[in-house]
Order: C-alpha cells, then structure tokens, then sequence
C-alpha cells in the first residue's frame, strides 16, 4: 500500500504539472502514455511488438494521438486513417499468406482506435483554444472523484455485487457512490466558473464521465480475464501499466469529445 501511495503521489504530481505547462509537454507526455500503451496491449494479446501488424498498430496509434496543431499540420481525416489502416492490416493477412490472421488483422485495428483515440482525445481537449486546461481538469476530476467515491461507498456500504464475473469486489452501493462524488464534483466546477460551463452542463458531464469512467475500468477487467492476466504491465509500482491506470481516462475522454458537450 505505501508503495502504491508513493507511486500515485509521484505520477499524480508529474502528470498535472505537465498537463498544467501544456503545449509539447503534455502533449509529447500523452504521446509517450500512447507507445507504452499499445505496447502493453500488443503483449497481452501475445504478439511481438516488431510483428508488422504490430508496427501499422503502432503508426495508428501515433497518427490518432500525435497533436498536429502544434506541428502545424490540418489534422488528418479520422475516416481516412481509420480505413487506410484497416485496408493495410487486412492486405498483410493476404500478402503473409494468412500468417497473419484476420483476428491479428483486427485486433491490431482495435487496439490502435482504443489506444491513440482514448489519448488522442486528451490531447484534442487539452490543445482547446478556450479553457482547454479547465476542461481537462473537470474531466479529470469527475474520473478521479467517481473512482474515490466508488472505493469509498464501497467499503461502507457495498452490498450488492455490480458484476461479479467481471469485477468480483465492485458493488452496486459503490458505483452509485461514484455517480454521486463526480457529480459533486461537476457542480463545484459550474460553480467557481459559470462564464465556462452551466450547471445543467457539469452535471451531464459528470454523469457521462462516472458511467463511462467505470465502463472503461469493467472493460480492462473483462480483457485481463480473457487473457488471465493481472495487471496490464509493471512501469508504475503497486498500480500495474498504463492501461491499469488509464483505463477510465481512454474511454472518458472520446465519449465526450464526440458528445459535443464541449465547445470545440
């Protein structure tokens, strides 16, 4: 537990002063989340990282996370990309005479979307021209606040399984405590800044963020299950990889950016 502590103060202090300096930090910081990201991913569904497949995994994921106003480049069509790397993974399964699979084929494409997407979209809100900063901290803290919540109320009140054959120790009692915290959480962030955002607004947010926020957690959970794992990796002490820590944030992120919920 003092290790996890210490791991979370560590990262949690390093990720906000560089979410707080923006630009290229920040974003070179999210870039690098992406790579170390997919790399775990690309592990725990037991195929090489140097695969070819692998490597069109990796160009998406840059090509959806890399902050092309900052490097002064229209940021490219999200439809091109998507059906450019879809049509280059499916040609390998023919050009490697099916030594590459169609499921390689497309669980390349998934984790490239869910990855340099999830990320993509941090660096989209951080880069806003307007209140980018304040927006990446209310999400951020509607996430954090439901995980909080969820842990807290849990513990108190938990009685209910929410999905044990998923999650064996997440309780109904606790989710709703998630809810409850990050809609807290939405409305002091109307209130100390009405100019930005209406409270009926933050509480929409809120809501979208604990929901899909423990979406994103059941998500890994189930994807470790099939491939009995623990944890995604080992980089962060007492929390697991980037994907443990992540998981939230990746889905969170797009679902409110394509909510157009943000002025954008």
């Amino acid at each position: 537990m003092k290790q996890r502590i210490v791991t979370g103060v560590v990262a949690g202090a390093f990720f906000i002063a560089l979410a707080v300096a923006g630009s290229w930090l920040y974003a070179g910081l999210l870039v690098l989340l992406a790579m170390v990201g997919f790399t775990e991913y690309v592990k725990m569904n037991g195929q090489a990282w140097a695969h070819p497949a692998s490597l069109l995994g990796y160009a998406g994921v840059l090509f959806f996370v890399l902050p092309w106003n900052l490097i002064g480049v229209e940021t490219p069509s999200f439809m091109f990309i998507t059906w450019v790397l879809a049509f280059l993974l499916l040609a390998l399964t023919v050009l490697t005479k099916n030594k590459t699979t169609i499921d390689h084929a497309a669980l390349m494409l998934l984790g490239a979307l869910y990855v340099g997407m999830g990320f993509g979209a941090m660096n989209t809100v951080r880069q806003m021209d307007d209140h980018g900063l304040f927006w990446t901290f209310l999400l951020l803290g509607c996430i954090w606040s439901s995980d909080i919540g969820a842990y807290f109320a849990g513990k108190a009140f938990g009685k209910n399984k929410l999905w044990p054959s998923i999650s064996p120790n997440k309780t109904i009692e606790g989710a709703l405590g998630g809810v409850v915290l990050s809609l807290v959480v939405a409305a002091i962030g109307a209130f100390f800044f009405p100019d930005v955002i209406v409270l009926g607004e933050a509480l929409l947010i809120g809501l979208l963020a604990a929901v899909a926020g423990q979406f994103g957690d059941l998500i890994q959970s189930a994807y470790k299950r099939v491939r009995d794992i623990k944890d995604t990796g080992r980089i962060l002490p007492g929390h697991g990889g980037i994907l443990d820590r992540c998981d939230s944030w990746i889905i969170v992120f797009p679902l409110i950016v394509l909510s157009g919920l943000l002025p954008m």
